[in-house]
């Protein structure tokens, strides 16, 4: 037996995603010139696969900031909070954070995978319940598996099966945290977070919402999916992530409970990481900046979402259940899938290719995130080249071609 050798199924299925033309995961950009362009083997391509949804990764400001920060303070801070201590601007965002959702406390982590890691696997513990929509992040698994709570899923964005599953607990001893996404990162759909809030007034525990991918794209002033819903009394943590909206790397927690900030020396994955480098605090902030001070992005972006969702429907693709900054086309099996990949490539269109496991039904996906900077042009010139790659590969019919 080989070390290796319990992992050859998933060795041989990327074998055969390589012999079939491009490889996804080994992409290599000559260059990226702006939010949602870049150069692919010399090739103009649009990018439709980033979560840059609001297009802040070229902010002049924020770029300003950034290098302004590099230069006066260094490339890192070569150690974790507990250990270098904490600079200004770190201490800066989490003000700036608690302020935009209105709670007391805000702690700030390196990735927005290590924000879930540490909240959720220090938040419950042995003897406690944790409670996940089936369809959770791999971050939420993760830090469900690094803490010893009992972890219970219940069936993806229903509200019912969560409540049967909490009244079994009835009389249990043991906290409860229920945990669910805003905007889900395969196909794009919503939680129905009302329904959930309203199971969580009913039958007790916590709630922490995931707005990875709805801060800055869902609610009145973009504080995701809480806000939207209009439950924010409701969701005791929210966790999120700089790297969609705002354009860098790092992630969140949120929250106004009495004695949260006992989190910053017990929440392991917080305390024996470094720090984010003063450069992408720096340009965070901006970019935070920016969000709040420019609804019209948000305002942009939806409208794109909607006109990618709508195009790629009226061509006959199978979509999601509603448009959404991310944009999934169904595909009727994997080597279409794989071919279908590598002919939007080749046509200077770079998005993402979802095989299962890592799918929710176990169907191929093509994962499209759309960005506030996309042109109409840029989205017409994406659903002309969908329906030729499609058409050729009986994906549709070609029968529906509106914007061939």
């Amino acid at each position: 037996m080989g070390l290796f050798d319990k992992h050859l199924a998933y060795r041989d299925a990327y074998k055969a995603i390589q012999q079939a033309g491009a490889d996804p995961f080994t992409v290599r950009f000559d260059a990226v010139v702006s939010p949602t362009e870049g150069i692919v083997d010399g090739r103009p391509t649009i990018l439709l696969g980033t979560n840059n949804y609001l297009g802040l990764t070229f902010d002049e400001k924020a770029i300003a900031a950034s290098v302004k920060a590099v230069q006066e303070r260094g490339t890192g801070t070569t150690g974790s909070r507990i250990a270098n201590g904490s600079f200004e601007a770190h201490v800066a965002l989490e003000t700036a954070l608690a302020k935009f959702y209105g709670r007391k406390h805000a702690m700030v982590f390196t990735t927005g995978y290590q924000a879930n890691l540490g909240v959720l696997s220090t938040l419950v513990g042995r003897g406690d319940h944790l409670i996940l929509d089936a369809d959770s992040h791999a971050s939420i698994y993760d830090g469900s598996r690094l803490g010893h709570a009992e972890v219970i899923r219940f069936r993806h964005n229903d509200p019912e099966d969560l409540a049967k599953r909490l009244r079994r607990l009835k009389d249990v001893p043991g906290e409860r945290l229920i945990v669910v996404e805003g905007i889900y990162s395969m196909i794009g759909d919503t939680a129905p977070l009302k329904e959930i809030a309203a199971v969580k007034r009913e039958m007790g525990g916590y709630l922490l919402v995931d707005e990875a991918h709805s801060m800055g794209v869902l609610g009145a002033t973009g504080r995701g999916l809480a806000e939207a819903a209009g439950v924010e009394d409701d969701v005791d943590f929210i966790v999120g992530t700089f790297s969609k909206s705002l354009g860098a790397i790092g992630g969140f927690c949120v929250s106004s409970l009495d004695d949260f900030e006992v989190m910053r020396v017990i929440c392991r994955p917080y305390m024996f990481t470094a720090s984010l480098p003063p450069a992408v605090v720096a340009s965070t902030l901006v970019a935070l900046e920016q969000m709040i001070a420019k609804p019209q992005l948000r305002e942009q972006l939806n409208s794109n979402a909607c006109r990618l969702y709508d195009g790629l429907t009226a061509l006959g693709f199978v979509t999601g259940p509603a448009a959404s900054p991310i944009v999934a086309a169904t595909m009727p099996d994997v080597e279409r899938a794989i071919a279908m990949w590598n002919g939007l490539l080749q046509s200077g269109v770079y998005l993402n290719l979802a095989l299962p496991p890592a799918t929710p039904d176990s169907r191929p996906l093509l994962r499209c995130s759309i960005s506030a900077s996309h042109t109409h042009e840029q989205i017409d010139q994406v659903l002309k080249v969908f329906a030729e790659v499609g058409t050729a590969l009986g994906v549709i019919d070609g029968q529906q071609r509106a914007f061939a």
